[in-house]
């Protein structure tokens, strides 16, 4: 079996996501190549003809230690000689329970019930639900918007979509879409010269605080994304903001949802993103890498306050009766727990810090680059945003597909990036060495060299 044949019995069957599939089939510089990968280890990946890519992006920000994990691999092998599934309605598993019950050990304080899903997208909308729900379960019906970042995105799903702000995802379905209230975010990279991150991320909460005291009486909940707008070019803030919103959401009475969905477990040096800001939400909506890349598998946390709102005689019907047929999965439970114990059992997030470290050294070259607007870093996620004019940081057109030829000369050099428009980012496993980061680099700035010539 080689690379062509498998291309040409994919591109016959298989539509592939966020893709234009004639790229697919294209020629010269605007062909999207299509890689059939056979196997995985640690952060390669290698395709049908013997050639190897390092996985820079944890292939869609999923996984943590590596393709092939052995310990991972391990748990789930186990796991499937005992139960594969079970309904997780009236029926229960020890993986399932011992899964809850680490969930919540790790998680920020006062998130002590647990609601699994498949998706992220999936935990979004059970978030969105839950809370709408709680308030129509108290008695205030008219609680039901919901406040979000401009430049957001939580998932593609209706309800995920709606509370999104990225026009690309959502501006062909507005009509399908409800209604939501968007106020400016905190991205820094429209600071002022000289203006801290945190100084900008506290200025630019004064959008938030106006919103909430005009619309608090109809607003369930504020959805935000903690210190990084991934599929937004990765734009990140400080800290400071999730400060000041937990505080805000606490006087006006609306419920905080937290994505954590591609920052959660270490991707910005702590465990979980709203760690650095010493808050816990009222929903944190967990996925990607809490399988470790391996299953689908996503999870609500929530307080003890909310779920007593729905506890309840049943005459009542104030039970949630949101469910997926693969809700609390066996194997993929038991796949986050072994994901989990790599945390517990070795000091990652010590190491994560080291490697960012480098990480940001790789990437100081790029900063006096003529066409780079901004390089920013949070944890183990960095960015280089290509612009046509430093000094204004007039953007290219998005026409002219320029990430794209950043993509095609890595996959050449042996680097899976994948650019999100006129951003090159990086988000690799925990498992990757310093030699790989020089690498991924070196090679990124090779793409920019070509990607920026006009």
């Amino acid at each position: 079996m080689n690379n062509r044949a498998l291309i040409e019995r994919d591109l016959a069957v298989l539509w592939h996501p966020c893709s234009q599939m004639k790229d697919y089939e294209l020629s010269g510089d605007e062909a999207l190549p299509m890689i059939p990968i056979k196997s995985g280890s640690g952060v390669w990946l290698e395709d049908f003809n013997g050639n190897r890519y390092l996985d820079a992006i944890s292939s869609w920000w999923v996984n943590l230690f590596g393709h092939a994990n052995p310990t991972i691999n391990q748990a789930i092998k186990d796991q499937l000689d005992t139960l594969e599934h079970v309904i997780l309605g009236g029926f229960s598993h020890q993986a399932a329970i011992e899964l809850a019950e680490k969930l919540v050990e790790i998680t920020p304080a006062g998130l002590n019930k647990c609601f699994y899903a498949d998706s992220g997208s999936a935990a979004v909308e059970i978030a969105l639900k839950m809370s709408f729900h709680y308030w129509r379960n108290l008695g205030k019906t008219e609680k039901n918007r919901f406040i979000t970042l401009e430049n957001s995105y939580h998932g593609e799903t209706l309800g995920a979509l709606a509370v999104g702000n990225v026009a690309l995802y959502k501006s062909t379905y507005a009509p399908l879409l409800m209604d939501v209230i968007s106020v400016p975010g905190p991205d820094c990279y429209f600071r002022e010269p000289g203006e801290s991150w945190r100084d900008y991320s506290s200025r630019r909460f004064k959008a938030m605080e106006e919103a909430l005291a005009e619309h608090a009486e109809s607003v369930s909940a504020v959805i935000v994304e903690p210190l990084v707008q991934c599929a937004g070019n990765m734009r990140m803030y400080d800290p400071v903001y999730l400060k000041l919103l937990r505080d805000a959401c606490d006087r006006y009475e609306v419920h905080l949802i937290a994505d954590e969905i591609a920052v959660g477990f270490g991707r910005t040096g702590t465990l979980f993103a709203c760690e650095q800001a010493g808050i816990s939400p009222d929903f944190l909506c967990l996925s990607k890498g809490l399988t470790g890349g391996y299953l689908p598998l996503s999870a609500v946390l929530t307080t003890d306050n909310v779920y007593r709102a729905f506890y309840d005689e049943y005459r009542n019907l104030n039970a949630f009766l949101h469910s997926h047929s693969y809700t609390g999965n066996a194997l993929g439970c038991r796949a986050a727990l072994a994901t989990i114990g790599i945390f517990q059992q070795q000091d990652v997030l010590a190491r994560n810090r080291r490697l960012a470290e480098v990480l940001a050294g790789a990437l100081e070259r790029f900063r006096e680059h003529p066409k780079v607007g901004e390089v920013r870093q949070t944890g183990l996620i960095a960015a280089i945003e290509l612009v046509k004019d430093k000094r204004t940081r007039e953007p290219y057109p998005w026409q002219q597909r320029r990430g794209l030829r950043v993509y095609r000369h890595a996959l050449a050099q042996g680097v899976l990036l994948r650019p999100l428009g006129n951003v090159i980012y990086f988000m690799p496993p925990y498992v990757i060495n310093e030699a790989e980061i020089e690498l991924m680099v070196e090679v990124a700035w090779q793409g920019v060299q070509l990607a920026v010539q006009d």
